[in-house]
């Protein structure tokens, strides 16, 4: 029976998964991971993003091709998250799609690993041809696509290495 993990055993269970067994993902499942993916927070609370659930393995190939890399379309579920108006930005200057479609992305990522899913981010598409695929109209873009199935034998591999915590964190000043 699965047990329900803790979040930091989630956080150190997450891999980028590229390789998926030919088996469906449960409803029951997908919808948890999506509402996951609605309760992740956004700036000013605008909810300014949409997610595309592709199953069709005729768009997931279209999809693997965008992103040439094949295991893309061999996950069950392959999802896209689209940022509607990217040009809108924060108070700061940054860019808010996608920001607020990297933070839900990461709600998919561990709601997954908590599933007994895996997932990998996938930056490297054409834009065009995913777009095309989807049905993605200008100026929407297409932020990430994230494959989505359970992770097949070797897909379950070691953690990469990670720099130390002091590599990584200044405190009071950037250093």
């Amino acid at each position: 029976m699965f047990r329900v993990m803790d979040i930091y055993e989630i956080i150190k269970a997450r891999r980028s998964v590229r390789a998926y067994e030919a088996k469906d993902i449960e409803a029951d499942k997908l919808q948890r991971v999506l509402e996951a993916a609605r309760l992740a927070p956004t700036g000013r609370n605008d909810q300014d993003w949409k997610l595309i659930v592709v199953r069709d393995p005729a768009v997931r190939k279209a999809l693997a091709e965008a992103a040439e890399q094949p295991f893309v379309g061999e996950a069950p579920v392959v999802l896209a998250i689209v940022a509607p108006n990217p040009k809108q930005t924060m108070h700061c200057g940054v860019p808010a799609g996608p920001v607020d479609c990297a933070i839900v992305l990461d709600h998919i990522t561990l709601a997954a690993v908590g599933e007994g899913l895996g997932t990998c981010w996938i930056g490297h598409f054409v834009q065009d041809a995913a777009r095309k695929a989807l049905g993605v109209p200008a100026p929407a873009e297409i932020i990430e696509l994230m494959p989505l199935g359970y992770p097949a034998g070797a897909a379950t591999a070691k953690a990469k290495s990670r720099k130390p915590i002091d590599e990584l964190v200044n405190y009071e000043k950037f250093a």
